[in-house]
């Protein structure tokens, strides 16, 4: 057993022909480490790319999740719906973050005071 994290979107897209689709499963360097092949997830991961509506790309990405556990491809771990930060006084982070904003750590700095 491998412990991995497959990064997300708040909107799943192309990112998931990478992770799943039979096409990337025997490309050296791809994210389909896994190695699926399945004309179901093939179906489901074209579906999520060309969802035309936001009702349609959620209920494609809940039944792909479904399919994947299932398939036991991916055993789900754990889920935080928080962000564990820890405090240092020699660093300086935006009052107040973007709304959807997925790397936090990213918009921090070192005070120059310090």
């Amino acid at each position: 057993m491998t412990v991995h994290t497959f990064p997300q979107s708040l909107s799943p897209g192309n990112e998931q022909i990478e992770y799943w689709h039979s096409s990337k499963a025997d490309v050296e360097g791809s994210r389909n480490w896994l190695g699926i092949k399945s004309p179901v997830v093939d179906d489901l991961v074209m579906k999520i790319v060309n969802a035309e509506s936001r009702e349609d790309l959620v209920a494609y990405t809940r039944a792909l999740d479904r399919v994947l556990k299932w398939g036991y491809y991916v055993i789900p771990q754990w889920h935080l719906n928080k962000f564990r930060l820890a405090y240092n006084s020699k660093i300086a982070m935006p009052e107040t973050m973007a709304p959807y904003a997925s790397d936090l750590t990213s918009t921090w700095w070192v005070k120059a005071d310090e």
